[in-house]
C-alpha cells in the first residue's frame, strides 16, 4: 500500500488497537484513513437476530474502511482489531490532499478499490447460489491472489482459520470442516497437519 514515510509526511499517527476493541462503528462519518502496520482487522456488522456477518478481513500493509472517504458517506460495518494491532492514521483532509498530491498513490488506491470490489462481486454471486464446496474453493483461489499466501512445497498454505472461512463464505464452522475433508478426498486440496494447502 502507501509508503509509511509518505503517509508521515502528511502528519499520519501510529496508534494501538488491544485484541476486541472498535476501531470505528456502522454509520459513523468517515474521519481518517486507516494502513496496517501489524495485526489483523476485520469489518463486520450484525442482523437483527445479533447474527455476525463479516464483510472482510485485512492484514498488514493493507488499509480498510476509506471508500466512505471519497463519498461523505457512513460506514456500512464495523472495524475490530483480532488482535493486538498497530495502525496508522491519516486525517481524512490530509489524505484526501496526498492523494490530490501524488498521481501514482491515486492509482494505487483505484486498484486496491478495484480489487475489493471484484472480490464482493464474485462472492456475493458465490454466496447466493453455489453449495459449501464451490464456495471454499472461490475464496481459497481468491485469496491466494488477494492476500499474496506463499506457496510452499504442498501448495500455496491457505493461512485462515476454519471460523474466518465460514465468515467470509457465508457457512458454519461444521459445514467448512466437512466440505474441506471433502475437497480433499477429490484432490482438491491437501490438509498437511490440519493446515490447508490448494
Amino acid at each position: 500500500m502507501i509508503q509509511i514515510e509518505m503517509l508521515e509526511k502528511y502528519d499520519a499517527v501510529r496508534r494501538l488497537y488491544k485484541k476486541s476493541e472498535i476501531i470505528f462503528e456502522k454509520d459513523n462519518f468517515a474521519t481518517h484513513y486507516y494502513q496496517i502496520i501489524s495485526g489483523t482487522v476485520k469489518m463486520n456488522n450484525f442482523n437483527d437476530e445479533g447474527r455476525e456477518f463479516v464483510q472482510g478481513f485485512f492484514y498488514e500493509k493493507q488499509c480498510f474502511g476509506e471508500p466512505p472517504l471519497f463519498l461523505e458517506r457512513t460506514y456500512p460495518a464495523n472495524a475490530e482489531a483480532v488482535e493486538d494491532s498497530e495502525l496508522i492514521c491519516v486525517s481524512k483532509a490530509n489524505f484526501l490532499k496526498l492523494i490530490a498530491e501524488n498521481p501514482a498513490v491515486s492509482i494505487i488506491m483505484i486498484e486496491n478499490l478495484a480489487r475489493r470490489l471484484h472480490y464482493k462481486s464474485v462472492m456475493a454471486a458465490e454466496i447466493s447460489t453455489q453449495d459449501a464446496e464451490h464456495r471454499l474453493l472461490q475464496l481459497f483461489d481468491y485469496s491466494i491472489a488477494y492476500f499474496n499466501f506463499k506457496k510452499e512445497q504442498e501448495g500455496f498454505h491457505i493461512d485462515l482459520t476454519r471460523q474466518k472461512m465460514g465468515d467470509l463464505t457465508g457457512l458454519r464452522v461444521e459445514t467448512v470442516i466437512r466440505a474441506i475433508k471433502t475437497l480433499e478426498k477429490k484432490g482438491e486440496l491437501k490438509i498437511v497437519n490440519r493446515k490447508v494447502y490448494r
